[in-house]
């Protein structure tokens, strides 16, 4: 659906005299598509709209609400005393220090109006001039500090838009800093006035983003009800769906709302039970890369950037450009990638499906949130895990590993052989050793895979190193040049059939020979989603701490966990006489799929992205050939890397193996014969007839090489036993400034 560039306008009143009637404000760049008034069906729909939305926790009760506004004053009332204290020690005019001003703005879904129960609270201190950013970071964090009601407080100066973090009476706020060129700030100000960005550094107009594009919603939207609604509903659709998540390549909540604001425009009569529709009828058709624009786009002169694939190359890359309606214009999905948009729009026509349903009483609204069963969707994933000595540690690396994921969906969507690469915006706590003396905790993240089919080819290799690899280096070097990274902080990648998966998520993943094997799925769907947690980035599920009988496995109190490659530290210092290998067949096997006694249950708090926008110029597109590379994705190394060793190593090695030796594995054939539920074949169906070609793999894996689950496990008891015994002392010192070098293997052989 092409939009054509009309600016808005309202009918003079000559004109409006002239028609005998008032005509209707055009809101949006276009003219409606519709201004049917809502009938009575659509309202009854709308009533059990609301009534479906209740059970998610979405609304939040007038209590809790009168407490966020309460807790908002008094943040209100001490950034005035603050900036009072600071005019007097700058030894500013009484007359000017009694009109000083300052304020708290609110934006995101806060001010949106469409925050759930237990979210944070997006605000911006906005000073006057004679107050710096260092005294943001200084005196006003040690105000803080003074109250008694402020818990959990943390500066993050250094971060890409500078943010002070706190908790102020158990209501979590992110306070941003922006300095206007003006001696006081009015109790009146408007942050939409483009005037106000003079003069102004960079850090300031980002902080003001947030704001201004927020405001500018408010104001684009016919009817702020029928809008606030429609959001809700399709954030919690898009939450449920797996597809809310800026930072992984989906969309975050300032791009929802911005569609969701685009459809009430084209329909501004209309409630939310049709709105809801209306946008899954919209953008199942959008003709992207065409943009989505809430108002024609606007040059103040101020020389920003500014989204605009006319004079920046790059933007010409973006895959499903949103753009934002305050200057300086940007387009709030540059992280989009062909997997993510494809997957976006698959789930957009299977929305148009359901609503016509129910817009027909032949279904329910609850069917609208129906989780699909993402770990039943594909046959082949690649499971990511991140792990590091200490939460504390974890925290930080966990949010750098997360923040780069879409590169390596980037460099998997660019394999030859991949269709698509689907990551899954729920993170999972990683398996847990219990019998480890070392703490390590760890998360790991799912991403489904589909493979194109080859015409006339019996055999098909499939090398995944080089994407693995360049993914890797680049979260490492990244880590060593912020100085983060820490002895044993760890990526590894696997790759994992559909029939493997319940083995590193048993609680969530029930394996297709039982009988009910949809019971994991409600499980998750009933009670892991936290869906209290408002966050434009990812979603973070709790797993529960028991793990059924049925998958426990013994393991090794010493030694490396299994399954698991050392640390690319530990990996090159515990031998550093062991001559280096190429990135061919592995030097050492090791058993199959992770399997772990215990899994802890850990609740990630990784720092968010305080702007889902930034500057065009800083874009890292992630698109398919013309597409430049993304930012900092290097080039997998030539020179040999040494593979990882140490006792498990050594152990195998006695075992007579050959670092050649290829095992043939039949797909399915390892199993014992299963019965299928109509919902596994249902949510199967798709993938088994696009992937029909595809009958065996074999995977040489550094990590883990697949075998027969029967001959799988009889290995892991093996390896175990003398991994128990391994001794660990004598592993050299590591050296004091370490570059991690580490390789993940993967390579696939696919026979039709």
């Amino acid at each position: 659906m092409r939009q054509n560039h009309r600016t808005t306008s309202k009918k003079s009143p000559s004109n409006q005299g002239s028609l005998g009637r008032e005509t209707p404000k055009h809101y949006g760049i276009t003219s409606p598509i519709s201004l049917a008034q809502a009938k009575e069906a659509d309202l009854v729909l709308t009533h059990k709209l609301t009534e479906a939305l209740k059970p998610y926790g979405v609304f939040e009760e007038e209590l809790e609400l009168q407490r966020r506004i309460h807790v908002l004053g008094k943040l209100n009332t001490l950034v005035k005393e603050w900036i009072r204290d600071i005019s007097e020690t700058k030894n500013l005019p009484a007359s000017v220090i009694e009109t000083v001003g300052g304020k708290i703005f609110t934006f995101g879904s806060y001010r949106l109006g469409v925050h759930t129960k237990g979210a944070d609270i997006d605000a911006l201190c906005v000073a006057p001039r004679h107050v710096e950013r260092t005294d943001f970071f200084t005196s006003f964090l040690e105000k803080l500090k003074e109250q008694e009601e402020v818990k959990d407080l943390r500066a993050v100066e250094e971060a890409f838009v500078p943010v002070i973090k706190l908790s102020f009476d158990n209501i979590e706020i992110d306070v941003l800093f922006a300095r206007l060129a003006l001696q006081t700030i009015p109790e009146n100000l408007d942050l939409r006035d483009d005037g106000l960005l003079k003069n102004l550094d960079i850090r300031c107009i980002r902080s003001l983003n947030g704001c201004r594009v927020t405001d500018e919603i408010l104001h684009l939207v016919p009817n702020i009800e029928n809008f606030r609604l429609t959001l809700r509903t399709i954030k919690l659709w898009a939450k449920r769906h797996n597809i809310y998540s800026n930072i992984l390549g989906f969309l975050g909540g300032v791009s929802w709302a911005m569609l969701v604001a685009r459809t009430c425009q084209l329909y501004p009569n209309a409630v939310a039970s049709t709105l809801v529709h209306k946008f899954f009828l919209v953008f199942s058709k959008w003709e992207w890369p065409n943009p989505v624009l809430l108002k024609q786009p606007e040059d103040c002169n101020l020389n920003l950037p500014v989204w605009d694939p006319r004079v920046t190359p790059s933007d010409r890359y973006h895959l499903m450009p949103i753009i934002t309606p305050a200057y300086p214009q940007q387009n709030s999905t540059y992280n989009v990638s062909a997997s993510t948009r494809a997957v976006m729009v698959d789930e957009f026509k299977q929305g148009l499906a359901i609503t016509d349903e129910i817009l027909q009483n032949k279904a329910e609204w609850s069917k609208l949130f129906e989780a699909p069963n993402f770990f039943q969707k594909y046959k082949h994933y690649i499971v990511l895990l991140a792990s590091a000595p200490t939460e504390k540690q974890h925290l930080e690396w966990v949010g750098l590993v997360e923040s780069k994921i879409r590169i390596l969906v980037g460099n998997l969507e660019k394999n030859e052989f991949i269709t698509l690469a689907h990551v899954n915006p729920q993170s999972f706590p990683g398996p847990k050793d219990s019998n480890e003396k070392k703490e390590e905790v760890s998360t790991l993240w799912v991403i489904g895979i589909i493979f194109k089919k080859i015409e006339g080819s019996e055999n098909l290799n499939v090398d995944l190193t080089i994407d693995i690899q360049s993914f890797t280096d680049t979260v490492y070097r990244q880590a060593i040049s912020s100085k983060m990274f820490e002895v044993d902080m760890k990526i590894q990648a696997m790759h994992v059939k559909r029939k493997q998966l319940h083995q590193l998520l048993p609680n969530l993943v029930m394996p297709k020979r039982r009988k009910h094997s949809t019971e994991g799925l409600r499980q998750m769907n009933d009670s892991s989603l936290d869906l209290s947690l408002d966050s434009d980035n990812s979603m973070s599920v709790p797993s529960p701490t028991a793990v059924p009988a049925a998958v426990l496995l013994s393991t090794p109190t010493k030694g490396l966990p299994l399954g698991l490659a050392p640390s690319p530290v530990a990996a090159t210092a515990s031998q550093p006489d062991a001559p280096p290998s190429t990135m061919g067949p592995p030097a050492a096997k090791r058993p199959g799929s992770p399997v772990h006694i215990e899994r802890k249950r850990f609740k990630s708090d990784t720092e968010e992205a305080t702007n889902e926008t930034k500057p065009p110029g800083d874009h890292t597109p992630s698109c398919p050939t013309p597409s430049p590379p993304p930012a900092g994705a290097p080039v997998a190394p030539k020179t040999p890397t040494p593979p990882p060793n140490g006792p498990s190593a050594a152990l195998e090695d006695q075992q007579g193996q050959s670092p050649e030796e290829e095992l043939q594995m039949d797909e399915d054939q390892s199993l014992v014969p299963e019965t299928k539920s109509s919902e596994d074949r249902s949510a199967a169906a798709k993938t088994e007839k696009e992937e029909s070609a595809l009958v065996g793999a074999e995977v040489n894996d550094d990590l883990s090489e697949e075998m027969p689950a029967a001959e799988q496990e009889v290995k892991m008891e093996t390896e175990l036993k003398k991994m128990a015994n391994a001794d660990l002392s004598d592993v050299p010192l590591l050296p004091a400034n370490p570059i991690p070098v580490v390789k993940n293997s993967i390579k696939l052989r696919l026979s039709r």
